[in-house]
């Protein structure tokens, strides 16, 4: 039986920036980094990205609880506002929270964000995305 599965990643995204220098300031690996004019993988044309972006995700997991998922990215960045911020500002980037939501058999998960993830995502000055997928039930 599928079961509902929910992803969560955090993207600092850009013109060309020095993705091993973000990765060392936050003193955190990236779960997927690319460059501004590199070749998307699997496409059935050729299409290059239009931006430089720093990413780190959950991956899809199987939840009726986005805030599992999203306290899991938290965890990784919750005392680096202020380092995000830097970086935010020394290579003029934008950020924003991914939210991935595949819904399966009608089971919709929680969908709600707790006080302290409000905070960081403002403190942070990030946007917040929802995706959500639902399979026929």
């Amino acid at each position: 039986m599928d079961k509902t599965q929910v992803m969560v990643y955090f993207s600092l995204y850009g013109d060309a920036f020095p993705i091993d220098d973000v990765t060392g300031k936050l003193g955190v690996t990236p779960t997927e980094a690319y460059k501004k004019d590199d070749l998307i993988p699997n496409r059935s044309t050729v299409c290059y990205r239009k931006e430089t972006s720093w990413d780190l995700g959950t991956g899809y997991q199987v939840s009726l609880d986005v805030n599992n998922q999203f306290q899991q990215i938290i965890d990784k960045l919750q005392n680096k506002s202020l380092i995000i911020n830097d970086i935010k500002e020394a290579y003029t980037l934008e950020c924003k929270f991914f939210i991935a939501v595949i819904i399966k058999e009608g089971n919709t998960p929680a969908l709600y964000l707790d006080k302290d993830i409000i905070k960081f995502a403002a403190n942070i000055e990030a946007e917040i995305d929802v995706d959500l997928y639902a399979s026929p039930y």
